[in-house]
């Protein structure tokens, strides 16, 4: 199976909703919620001390509106690049959401997220 045989539609869904519980855990400061998707590859990468951190000290990580919008989606090998216009409930401004879905052992999983 191969995510960007998907519709966007499908995509869509599937990233919005995943998106929307990461925000959620992310303002709630909960690290183990907020990684349950993602791929094993993913959490080998990463470094829990430092994403400990930074749910800890930035405002923004702590702020994440539910208000975003999706932009688009890029397809690539086995995964797909979603996009979405990201706001904050303290800091003015918007920010570039970018979640990278793929296949996992039959499963959607995170193979990436990231907020500029």
């Amino acid at each position: 199976m191969n995510i960007i045989d998907e519709t966007d539609d499908e995509i869509f869904a599937k990233a919005n909703s995943m998106w929307r519980e990461m925000i959620i855990h992310s303002n709630d400061g909960n690290y183990s919620e907020f990684v349950k998707h993602f791929a094993p590859s993913l959490m080998l990468g990463l470094n829990e001390v430092e994403v400990g951190r930074q749910f800890s000290t930035s405002e923004l990580t702590r702020s994440l509106s539910e208000d975003f919008d999706q932009l688009g989606i890029i397809r690539r090998g086995e995964h797909v690049t979603v996009l979405f216009k990201q706001r904050s409930s303290k800091r003015e401004g918007e920010w570039l959401g970018r979640l990278v879905l793929g296949y996992n052992e039959g499963e959607i999983k995170v193979f990436g997220a990231s907020i500029f």
